[in-house]
C-alpha cells in the first residue's frame, strides 16, 4: 500500500513540475498585467465580444490564455482575478466548454499537422466551436434561467489563506496558495484515474465510446486508436495516430476525421474532472460536448464522402 501511494505521489509530483512551468509564467504575467492597468484595458476591448457570449469581460482573458498556454495558463489566470469576477455555473460552465474545445492551440496544433491534417483549418474548427457552443451555453442559461447559482472562487484564490496580506506579500500567498491547489487536484486526478483503470471502467467507457466514433463516420480501422485520443488527450492519440498512418496508409479523410474529432473532444476524463473542479457542470461539459462533437463529425464524413472535398476547402495542407 506504502509502495503504491508513493508511486503515485511520484507521478502527481512529476506531472505538477510539468505544469507549475506553465502556471508560474501565466501568473507572474498576469500581475504585472494588473500592475499596469493591461487587465482592464483588455478587458475593456473584449467586454463586447464577450458580451455576444452572455460572459463577463474577463472570461475573455481566460479563455485567450487558455488558447494560447493550455489547460492550467487559463486556469492560473482564473486563480489571479478570482476575486473579481463574478460567474453563474451557467456561465462557467460555457467558459469551461470553451476551455475544453480550444486550448494549448500552439503545441497541439503542431501535433495535429504533423499526423496529417491542416493546422489553419483544425484550429478554425476548434474556435468556431468553442464561440458557437459556449454562446448557446451562455444564452440558452440566461433565458431560462437554468444552472443560476453563483460560482465562488475563494478556494481558488486563498481569500482567507492570506487574508490580513496585502501588495506583494499577499499576491505571493495566493499564488502559492494556488500551486499548492493545483497539485492537490493532479493527485486527485491520479487517483481517480488510477481507480477506474483498476476498476475496469476505463475499458467500459471505451467499448462505449468507439460505437459512437463508427457512427460519426470514422472507419473501423481507426476508431481504436482514437479512442485513446478521446479519453487520454490529443498528443496519444495524435502519436498512434501518426505511427498507425505509417503503417497502414489512412487515407487524408480518414486522418482529417478522426484528428478532427481528436481536436473537439479528448481527455474526456481528465479535462472534463478539471473543469468541474472549478464548478462547471456535467451536461454542458462532457454530454453537450460529445454530442456536438458528434453532430460536426458526421457532417465533415457526409460531406466528404459526397466528393465535395476540394470543393468544401477540405483538404490536407502541409502548412
Amino acid at each position: 500500500m506504502l509502495t503504491y501511494v508513493l508511486t503515485l505521489l511520484r507521478r502527481s509530483w512529476r506531472m505538477f513540475i510539468t505544469i507549475a512551468r506553465i502556471m508560474l509564467p501565466v501568473m507572474v504575467i498576469v500581475k504585472v498585467a494588473q500592475e499596469f492597468g493591461l487587465v482592464d484595458l483588455v478587458g475593456r476591448l473584449i467586454t463586447p465580444a464577450m458580451g455576444l457570449l452572455n460572459l463577463p469581460p474577463e472570461a475573455g482573458l481566460i479563455w485567450a490564455t487558455t488558447v494560447l498556454t493550455g489547460m492550467f495558463g487559463g486556469i492560473a489566470t482564473l486563480s489571479t482575478l478570482a476575486t473579481s469576477i463574478d460567474m453563474t455555473v451557467g456561465q462557467m460552465s460555457a467558459l469551461g466548454a470553451m476551455m475544453l474545445f480550444a486550448h494549448g492551440l500552439p503545441v497541439e496544433q503542431a501535433i495535429v499537422r504533423r499526423a496529417g491534417a491542416s493546422f489553419w483549418l483544425t484550429a478554425a474548427l476548434r474556435l468556431g466551436t468553442a464561440i458557437i457552443y459556449g454562446a448557446a451555453v451562455g444564452w440558452a442559461c440566461h433565458f431560462t434561467g437554468a444552472l443560476s447559482e453563483p460560482v465562488s472562487f475563494a478556494w481558488l484564490s486563498g481569500s482567507s489563506f492570506t487574508q490580513g496580506a496585502g501588495g506583494y506579500l499577499g499576491w505571493l500567498q495566493a499564488t502559492a496558495y494556488s500551486l499548492g491547489i493545483a497539485l492537490l487536484i493532479i493527485i486527485v486526478l491520479v487517483a481517480v484515474l488510477d481507480a477506474f483503470e483498476r476498476l475496469g471502467i476505463t475499458r467500459r467507457i471505451t467499448s462505449t465510446i468507439t460505437p459512437l466514433l463508427r457512427i460519426s463516420g470514422l472507419s473501423a480501422e481507426v476508431a481504436p486508436v482514437t479512442t485513446v485520443g478521446v479519453l487520454l488527450g490529443l498528443s496519444y492519440g495524435g502519436a498512434l495516430i501518426i505511427d498507425e498512418s505509417e503503417r497502414k496508409n489512412f487515407s487524408r479523410r480518414t486522418r482529417f476525421l478522426a484528428l478532427s474529432w481528436l481536436c473537439l473532444s479528448h481527455s474526456l476524463i481528465e479535462d472534463t474532472l478539471l473543469i468541474m473542479a472549478l464548478g462547471a457542470n456535467l451536461w454542458v461539459v462532457l454530454v453537450g460536448r460529445v454530442a456536438i462533437t458528434l453532430a460536426i463529425i458526421s457532417l465533415l464524413a457526409w460531406l466528404t464522402d459526397r466528393g465535395n472535398w476540394r470543393t468544401a476547402g477540405i483538404q490536407t495542407q502541409q502548412s
